[in-house]
């Protein structure tokens, strides 16, 4: 049940992540827009356009893992290997944006990712991938470890 509701809260956080992301690109996308300057021979309208296409794609793939992880969680069934690609992909990009965000942003963004790639991390690990065996069960020793009985006289 722990692993249910961890999967449909990584699912949550990863979709208002990805709400998050499109408003602040599209923020930025504006505000570029606004200032009517070029950067290194680049149109305005050109960098704007580019934000705004970087924001839906990037929201979109979190939207994709978010989405991916609520079917997790409410199936009670491990991803596939896509989807198990497409999740891994997804804690990589919060361990190096996290790394990125504690020097630019500060500790609090470092802090939200960290909490992020863990609870990826930890759905991913909750549920074992299809296809593999068991794990091994612990075995009573066999007889090659154990003291020789002594003899009858």
């Amino acid at each position: 049940m722990a692993r249910r509701a961890l999967a449909v809260v990584a699912a949550i956080v990863l979709l208002g992540e990805a709400v998050g992301i499109v408003l602040v690109n599209w923020f930025l996308g504006r505000v570029v827009h606004r200032q009517n300057m070029s950067l290194g021979g680049i149109d305005s309208d050109t960098m704007s356009n580019t934000t705004y296409v970087m924001g839906g794609v990037f929201g979109l793939y979190l939207a994709v893992c978010g989405a991916i992880l609520l079917f997790t969680g409410v199936r009670d069934r491990a991803p596939g290997r896509f989807g198990r690609i497409l999740l891994i992909t997804c804690a990589v990009v919060h361990g190096v944006l996290g790394a990125l965000t504690v020097g630019l942003i500060g500790w609090a963004a470092f802090a939200f990712m960290m909490v992020v790639l863990a609870l990826v991390v930890l759905a991913l690990l909750m549920y074992a991938p299809p296809g593999l065996p068991p794990e091994p069960v612990d075995a009573p020793p066999s007889g090659e470890g154990t003291p020789p009985e002594p003899a009858a006289a």
